[in-house]
């Protein structure tokens, strides 16, 4: 009797092997004169270059719209783009939203229905030291 390999493809998993960052870059609008747009102005100056420094991946675009809200949109590489409103907050606090944005996956917010999400689900479900008659001493 011959023995054979069966033929199987490796299914690409985020995070085993090779981590691979979900937002491909960041566009931040601006406007020189809207007083909404203080705390991005002074992000832009000062903390920018450090972030951006630690995230040479992220692709950033600095551009200016003149008379509107201060905005950061973040590309991901699913296709799917989201956009946060940074007016009248502190640099900061843009800060953390953008870290909020870097660290995002892209995807659609849903409920969680299960405790436990896996690509292989398990056949005997999930172990607990409450189920079955319990341990004896």
């Amino acid at each position: 009797m011959t023995v054979r390999a069966l033929q199987k493809i490796s299914v690409a998993r985020n995070g085993v092997g090779a981590f691979v960052l979900q937002c491909k870059k960041m566009d931040l609008h601006y406007c020189d004169w809207a007083g909404s747009s203080k705390g991005m102005n002074g992000f832009i100056k000062s903390l920018l270059p450090k972030f951006a420094a630690a995230h040479p991946q992220i692709e950033f675009n600095v551009s200016p719209r003149p008379a509107k809200h201060p905005v950061i949109i973040a590309h991901y590489i699913n296709g799917r783009e989201k956009a946060v409103c940074v007016r009248n907050m502190e640099p900061f606090e843009i800060l953390k939203k953008a870290e909020l944005l870097r660290d995002a996956s892209g995807e659609k917010l849903r409920r969680v229905t299960k405790p436990v999400s896996s690509i292989n689900e398990s056949v005997r479900g999930i172990w607990s030291p409450y189920h079955g008659e319990g341990m004896r001493v």
